[in-house]
C-alpha cells in the first residue's frame, strides 16, 4: 500500500507499507523530515541512509501497537478475534491520542479533521469489555477496532473511553495485583498537595474491578516526546551524567524550570517508591505545528509503586530500588539528584497516610485487601514521608 506518513496535516514521508508483513519496504520520497517523529529525524540526520530510515520507520510503527508483554494479551486478541496485535495498527490509520502521526493512503482525499480521535468519536465499549472484563467472551466486530485503543503502550490492561468531550484512559492492575490504580491516585494527591504539575488520576469501577482513570493530556496540536526519543542519540554514561545531559537538552530547547520539574518527579518517586520510572513514561510536550518544545510533560504513570511485586501476607519485603535513566539504584541514591528541597512544604503530607488508609478501606469490599496489608502500606508511606522531612531539614 502506497501511503504518506502524516504529522497532522503535514506530509512527512511517501512510502510503501506491506500490509502482509507489517513493514515499510520502499521509500518513494522524503518530503519533510523535520516533522517526522524526533526519533526518526535524528536517525536520518545521523545516518543519511534511506534504507536505515525505512527499517527504523518499521520499528517505530510497530512500537505504536500494543506490546507483546501486555498483561493477558492472548486473551485480549482472542476476544477481538485477531491473531496478532500488529493487525490493529491497520484498522485506524495508526492514529494515537499521544501524538498526531497517521498513515494516509496515497491519492486519498482524507483529511486529519476527518479521522483524528481528538475531534471524532470512536467505539470503545467492545474493546473496554475485551480488555478489562474478567469473564467476557465477546467477539467484536471490525468496526469497533477503529479506535485509539489500538495504539496503547505498556503492560497494564487499559482502554480509552469518551465522557462528554473528554477522552479518559482506564487502567487496571497487573495480573492479580490490584494496588496500581490506588498508587496512581495517591501520586495525584501528593502532587496536588506539593504543587507538582501532574496528570490527575481518579478511581472508577468497571464490572467489579477497580481502575484508575485519567484525562488525555495531549491535544490535537501537541505530542508527547518521550525521554527515550530525546536521549536515544545522546552519549550514554550509565550514571548521573545521563540525567544532567537530559536537563541541558531541555534547557537548550527553551523548557522553563526543567530541572525543578524533573526533581519533582523524583521526589514523588521517592515518596511512593515508584520502581518503574523508565524512559517512556516521562518526556516533553511539543507543538506539532511549530515543532516548538513547550514544557516538561506532566507527571504520569506512577502505578508500579509501594513494592507491589514484593508483598506477601505477613510482611512487605522492600526492594528500595528505582530507576534513574539507565540505572537501577536505591531510592536514597536517586533522590540525590534533587538540588533544592526548600520549596517542598512537607507539612502538607502530614495526614497523607491516614488519607490513603481511608481510600484503601473505601474499596475493600471489591479489592478484598486485608486490613494488615493496608496498615503495612500506610506504615511504609509514612516512613518515606519522614525520610523526606529529614532530607529537607538537612538541606536547610
Amino acid at each position: 500500500m502506497k501511503c504518506v506518513l502524516m504529522n497532522k496535516n503535514t506530509e512527512v514521508l511517501l512510502v510503501e507499507y506491506n500490509t502482509n508483513f507489517g513493514i515499510f519496504d520502499r521509500m518513494y520520497e522524503i518530503i519533510n523530515i523535520d516533522y517526522a517523529p524526533l526519533l526518526l529525524k535524528n536517525y536520518y540526520e545521523e545516518e543519511k541512509d534511506e534504507l536505515v530510515l525505512l527499517n527504523r520507520l518499521t520499528e517505530w510503527f510497530k512500537g505504536r501497537g500494543i506490546p507483546s508483554w501486555r498483561d493477558k494479551l492472548d486473551l485480549l486478541l482472542h476476544r477481538l478475534n485477531i491473531e496478532t496485535a500488529d493487525e490493529l495498527l491497520d484498522k485506524a490509520f495508526g492514529l494515537s491520542l499521544s501524538d498526531q502521526y497517521w498513515l494516509k493512503p496515497y491519492d486519498n482525499d482524507l483529511k486529519y479533521d476527518d479521522v483524528n480521535f481528538f475531534d471524532n468519536d470512536f467505539d470503545y465499549a467492545e474493546f473496554l469489555e475485551a480488555s478489562l472484563s474478567l469473564n467476557s467472551t465477546m467477539i467484536t466486530k471490525e468496526a469497533s477496532l477503529k479506535t485509539p485503543n489500538n495504539t496503547t503502550d505498556g503492560m497494564l490492561k487499559k482502554a480509552w473511553i469518551i465522557e462528554g468531550d473528554t477522552r479518559y484512559l482506564l487502567k487496571g492492575g497487573y495480573k492479580n495485583e490490584i494496588l496500581q490504580p490506588f498508587n496512581e491516585v495517591l501520586a495525584s494527591e501528593i502532587c496536588k498537595r506539593l504543587g507538582f504539575k501532574h496528570v490527575e488520576y481518579s478511581l472508577d469501577t468497571y464490572k467489579d474491578t477497580v481502575v484508575s482513570k485519567c484525562p488525555c493530556f495531549i491535544t490535537k496540536d501537541t505530542e508527547l516526546v518521550t525521554g527515550y526519543q530525546i536521549r536515544n542519540h545522546m552519549q550514554r554514561h550509565n550514571n548521573y551524567e545521563d540525567y544532567e545531559d537530559y536537563i541541558k537538552v531541555l534547557e537548550n530547547h527553551g523548557i522553563k524550570n526543567a530541572r525543578e520539574q524533573m526533581e519533582n518527579m523524583y521526589i514523588l518517586d521517592f515518596l511512593i517508591m515508584n520502581e518503574d520510572r523508565h524512559l517512556n513514561n516521562f518526556g516533553i510536550i511539543r507543538d506539532v505545528n511549530t515543532l516548538k518544545w513547550l514544557s516538561v510533560a506532566p507527571i504520569f504513570d506512577n502505578g508500579m509503586a509501594l513494592n507491589v511485586d514484593y508483598y506477601s501476607e505477613g510482611e512487605v519485603a522492600i526492594s528500595n530500588h528505582g530507576r534513574l535513566f539507565y540505572e537501577v539504584k536505591p531510592f536514597d541514591e536517586i533522590i540525590k539528584v534533587v538540588k533544592d528541597f526548600s520549596r517542598i512544604e512537607s507539612t502538607k503530607l502530614n495526614d497523607l497516610p491516614e488519607w490513603f488508609d481511608k481510600l484503601l478501606h473505601q474499596y475493600q469490599s471489591i479489592t478484598k485487601m486485608s486490613d494488615k496489608r493496608i496498615q503495612l502500606l500506610c506504615v511504609l508511606l509514612n516512613r518515606q514521608i519522614n525520610k523526606l522531612k529529614d532530607l529537607i531539614e538537612k538541606s536547610v
